[in-house]
């Protein structure tokens, strides 16, 4: 091609407008990260509420029918840092002005199959009307998997090829059936071989189908996701496209994650001085009411407090780690069982554990620079940032093998420790002993200045930029417009 790529990402969100989780993080990183190897990418998103509509200016108007109903929007345009990426925004007020992203109070809003399929057939009217055409739609999660559907039943006039990243198997936008005459598809994609899934409509399972390549976040999720263990029931259909799909690992933000400018660190350092970590880590005591004490081995979580992130494992070995003379700290919101269940393990051993139920991005980066290690026990994770970020900051992950984290951290043994490679610790087993296995390696390491000093060095000089992994997304793209996919 001897013009430049142009590559429309279709998100329900992305950082700095709208955010839930990591995709977020994604979608805001990784369009900056294409264009800057010279690719032309815009995004496009819901208008949610809290967009500040004073930084935008209406593009174009777009009409949709939902069923019997047409419904009308708005879609406004802005830009990513400086106007280097534009950036649509589709205007609903019905459909997307309200408090939360797709639900509030823990509970999905009833009509978001109405919201997103509005959403996917917004961006795909807007297209038909754009000067700019893109040569690829890459397609986010199941809030855009129709898109992919769309574009090879009734939008067939428009040419772009199609990605759909999965970020999460485990949220597929499932519907009952009865709502499938809403998509304004035709009835025979009602069927096991289509958007049908044990009688209820599948939106991520129709665009495992129609979609022309498909990716997720890590190698290791790609090979998990095609089993029984790890494909949520959608494990058929993916083994059936496996030709077809490839797992590239997220990367990290450095601007943002960086210990040496970090603005919310109490002290900076670099991996040529780490003299900056230990203040941070007596600072984060501090803060947190723990005992001020340098020798403690501070082990922290930044998560979701959700059963996919390990923390009943967690839970089973904390009064170990306080006999030990450990401190855990843990910053979340989630599951009100655990909301309780680790409040009330902090407020026995409050010079020990500290935790706080809350999304607090400051806080995030002082425990990711005070902590000595970071626990990530996973049952599964996709592709992972904090274990990435904590590499980054000179705190060894505790990982299990699993996902992105299998991908991202190389085990701490006699041999690797030896030859620089190591880089955290990894078990396989989920249970609580093989955690605490895993800590109490790590704990016997920590004791030896000079080996932990070269487990934080390796990790620091890792590279996990998004300009790695945007290198590695051209070449997809490149193959995707070439039809070669089937034979990478």
């Amino acid at each position: 091609m001897d013009r430049p790529l142009k590559v429309l990402f279709c998100t329900p969100e992305a950082t700095p407008f709208a955010k839930t989780g990591g995709l977020a993080d994604v979608c805001g990183a990784l369009p900056l990260a294409l264009s800057r190897l010279g690719c032309e990418v815009r995004l496009i998103l819901p208008a949610y509420l809290g967009i500040p509509a004073t930084t935008l200016r209406a593009s174009a108007k777009v009409k949709v029918p939902l069923g019997d109903v047409l419904h009308e929007g708005v879609i406004w345009e802005g830009a990513l840092e400086n106007g280097e990426v534009p950036v649509y925004f589709v205007d609903a007020p019905q459909f997307f002005h309200r408090p939360g992203l797709y639900g509030e109070h823990g509970k999905d809003y009833p009509d978001n199959l109405s919201r997103f399929t509005f959403f996917s057939r917004a961006v795909l009217e807007f297209i038909r009307g754009l000067p700019w055409q893109p040569d690829l739609l890459h397609c986010h999660d199941w809030q855009t998997a129709l898109i992919p559907v769309y574009l090879k039943t009734l939008y067939l006039d428009l040419r772009p090829r199609t990605i759909l990243t999965i970020h999460n198997l485990a949220y597929q936008g499932v519907f009952p059936g009865e709502q499938f005459s809403l998509l304004g598809l035709p009835s025979a994609l009602f069927t096991v071989d289509g958007l049908e899934f044990w009688g209820k409509v599948n939106l991520l399972k129709g665009g495992i189908l129609f979609a022309d390549v498909l990716t997720t976040v890590s190698p290791t999720y790609a090979r998990e996701i095609q089993t029984e263990e790890f494909g949520c029931g959608l494990e058929g259909v993916l083994r059936r496209r496996s030709r077809d799909l490839f797992g590239i690992l997220n990367g990290v933000d450095y601007t943002t994650w960086d210990p040496a400018v970090d603005p919310y660190l109490p002290r900076n350092y670099t991996v040529e001085d780490l003299s900056g970590k230990a203040v941070c880590k007596r600072s984060l005591q501090e803060e947190l009411g723990l005992e001020v004490d340098e020798r403690a081995f501070l082990a922290g979580m930044v998560t979701r407090l959700v059963d996919q992130k390990g923390l009943d494992l967690v839970a089973e070995i904390l009064e170990r780690l306080f006999s030990r003379g450990g401190q855990f700290v843990l910053l979340g919101v989630g599951d009100p069982r655990y909301h309780e269940l680790f409040s009330e393990m902090a407020r026995r051993s409050p010079k020990q554990m500290a935790v706080r139920l809350a999304f607090d991005e400051a806080l995030a980066h002082r425990i990711e620079a005070g902590a000595d290690c970071f626990l990530m026990p996973s049952r599964y994770e996709p592709s992972g940032l904090n274990q990435l970020y904590s590499l980054r900051y000179g705190t060894v992950p505790v990982v299990r093998r699993t996902g992105g984290l299998a991908d991202s951290i190389v085990d701490c043994t006699p041999q690797t420790l030896a030859d620089g490679t190591a880089t955290g610790f990894v078990f396989e087993r989920y249970d609580p002993e093989a955690l605490w296995q895993a800590v109490e390696r790590a704990m016997a390491v920590y004791q030896e200045p000079s080996l932990w000093r070269r487990l934080q060095e390796a990790g620091m000089r890792a590279d996990f930029s998004w300009d790695r992994a945007a290198r590695q997304y051209l070449r997809l793209y490149g193959h995707v417009l070439r039809k070669e996919v089937g034979n990478l």
